[in-house]
């Protein structure tokens, strides 16, 4: 059973890692001046379709923007650079409170960026098998990586996206910081889906959808996953036509968005969701401009009831209440209404951007925003304030799909995980996702928050770093045998952030930094703190295509019961192919 297990495990990394391979770097249509190009009048707010790859009227940068200065695809130079690699190393883990762990570790992998005219890839997989040489916590193996992939299949008017990502977690709020021998939840996620952008006339035309896949393998982690969640399958879609300013006054759009999300888990949770509204953008200067919209939106969410005995209390199975397949479902989540908001943009150089909405919808009010500067051509800073209901995998998967353009991928470099942030190579570009791993949970929620990331690159030096804040607030039955399935309210602050420096020809230095905090309303719920960096070196050794690599880090985490701190050391040889 382990070995058919492993093997489904190794089987579906593997296939994420090629499906990703054969598509590209994505490319947005030709952006106008407060013009509409965007798919679907709300998709950043909203989740709807693929978010940020698709946006509004008012998500678009300026032609004069810096994402818009970039080499027509035509021009493009192709760029094939595929790396893979064999790894052996040995390390210890010493736990200042308990035991200290001595293994091996064998891996493999490959790195690889593909850059054609009309196909462009990004990928890091890697596999890790460790080997427990005292026999504490047994063998292990660990599938980690990432893809972000897109084509040109009609230049300028059909592009086809895809991505992936497999990644793991300890529990709720360990999305990082992870040990050597630490239990683990185990995470695949993946995407695929089309945008189209056309003209008729002056009038723009787009269209998105993506089809979403996650997959959670908890391995009975103690504090792992609350509910009874397996995989999940998502649909978005969206679509607009507009007109920018120019031949009137204003710029219009007019749009519609659908999503559902269906979770496998024993309790079979779904989310529904549409809209359609309209939205206008008046220039009042050549930097600044207003924006409104009205439109109407409907969601709704539902479960399976609880198996009930004969007085109606639940049954409980395994010290937990259990689903009843045969019961009606149970309605979690049902809002529909007027929704409308107005705002700013300004965009006072090619360099800079801000926007900031303000309205009622999700029966409250709402508030969502962006920012985003280019300090030069070294520097950058992005942030963004964010508003919606979601579920667990149309999360994660639309946070997949809002990664930047050409992806720098950065890892642990003790125990080969991924880092909670990943940057674009555009200065200030960039993602933290552990706001979608800090809680892993069936159902549908409220999340409200933002984010901040600043990146950039001079010379021999590279760095990013990232702060967000998550709030989530669950929407079950009213009813206090669900109260077992976790509270209603979680919150997460994360910090991220690493610098690397060439040192030589054939060396470099890396340091890596994180710090986290998650809490909850579940009843006998402690804070869980988390914080600790790793400090490593590589350098060529005898060949070039052979590296010698050593690091050094250091984890503490403290869920309000238990603290422990660990210190760990591991050094190996890596010997790239080509």
């Amino acid at each position: 059973m382990m070995t058919t297990e492993l093997a489904r495990r190794f089987a579906l990394a593997i296939g994420l890692t090629l499906a990703a391979t054969a598509a590209s770097a994505q490319q947005g249509p030709p952006s106008l001046a407060y013009g509409v190009t965007g798919g679907g009048s709300d998709s950043v707010q909203t989740g709807y379709g693929p978010g940020e790859s698709a946006q509004s009227t008012y998500g678009q940068p300026d032609a004069g923007a810096p994402e818009a200065q970039a080499a027509p695809q035509q021009r493009r130079r192709r760029r094939v650079e595929v790396a893979p690699y064999l790894e052996v190393a040995a390390g210890i883990a010493h736990d200042f409170g308990g035991e200290t762990l001595t293994y091996a570790t064998a891996a493999a992998g490959v790195d690889g960026r593909i850059e054609t005219r009309r196909v462009t890839a990004v990928i890091s997989y890697r596999y890790d098998r460790s080997f427990d040489i005292d026999g504490h916590v047994g063998d292990q193996d660990q599938h980690s990586g990432i893809a972000q992939v897109s084509a040109q299949v009609v230049p300028g008017a059909v592009q086809l996206n895809a991505g992936g990502m497999a990644t793991r977690t300890s529990g709720q709020g360990r999305a990082i910081g992870i040990n050597q021998g630490d239990q683990a939840v185990e995470v695949y996620a993946g995407y695929v889906g089309p945008d189209v952008s056309t003209h008729a006339g002056p009038v723009a035309i787009n269209a998105s959808y993506r089809l979403g896949y996650v997959a959670v393998d908890d391995d009975n982690v103690t504090g792992g996953p609350v509910e009874d969640y397996s995989s999940s399958v998502s649909h978005s879609a969206s679509a607009s036509v507009g007109m920018a300013p120019g031949q009137l006054p204003l710029g219009w759009t007019v749009g519609g968005g659908y999503v559902r999300s269906q979770d496998h888990g024993e309790f079979r949770g779904r989310m529904e969701g549409e809209y359609a509204r309209g939205d206008v953008v008046v220039p009042l200067t050549p930097t600044f401009a207003v924006t409104a919209g009205v439109g109407y939106e409907r969601i709704r969410s539902s479960q399976r009831d609880l198996q009930r005995d004969g007085t109606g209390a639940p049954v409980i199975v395994g010290g937990r209440p259990v689903a009843d397949p045969n019961a009606p479902r149970l309605l979690t989540y049902d809002v529909d209404g007027m929704i409308y908001d107005g705002g700013v943009i300004w965009r006072p150089s090619p360099r800079t951007e801000l926007q900031a909405r303000a309205g009622h919808r999700y029966g409250g009010t709402t508030v969502t925003g962006s920012f985003s500067h280019r300090f030069n051509q070294d520097y950058g800073v992005s942030a963004a304030v964010y508003d919606t209901v979601e579920t667990f995998g149309n999360s994660l998967t639309n946070s997949l799909n809002n990664l930047p353009q050409n992806i720098v991928i950065t890892r642990n470099p003790v125990t080969g995980d991924l880092g909670d942030c990943v940057f674009g190579q555009t200065p200030g570009s960039g993602a933290c996702l552990g706001r979608s791993l800090q809680a892993i949970r069936g159902g549908t929620f409220r999340a409200r928050g933002g984010n901040l990331v600043f990146s950039g690159s001079r010379r021999l030096w590279t760095f990013g770093a990232g702060v967000a804040y998550d709030n989530r607030r669950y929407q079950r039955p009213n009813d206090a045998a669900f109260d077992a399935f976790g509270g209603f309210r979680d919150e997460s602050w994360t910090l991220f952030g690493n610098v690397g420096r060439q040192l030589s020809r054939t060396s470099d230095v890396a340091m890596n930094a994180y710090a986290s905090w998650y809490d909850s309303d579940q009843p006998g719920f402690n804070r869980v703190f988390s914080t600790g960096g790793t400090v490593s070196y590589s350098r060529s050794f005898l060949v070039d295509r052979l590296r010698l690599m050593a690091a050094i880090g250091l984890n503490h985490t403290d869920d309000g019961t238990d603290d422990g701190t660990v210190a760990s050391g591991v050094a190996g040889l890596r010997y790239t192919f080509w």
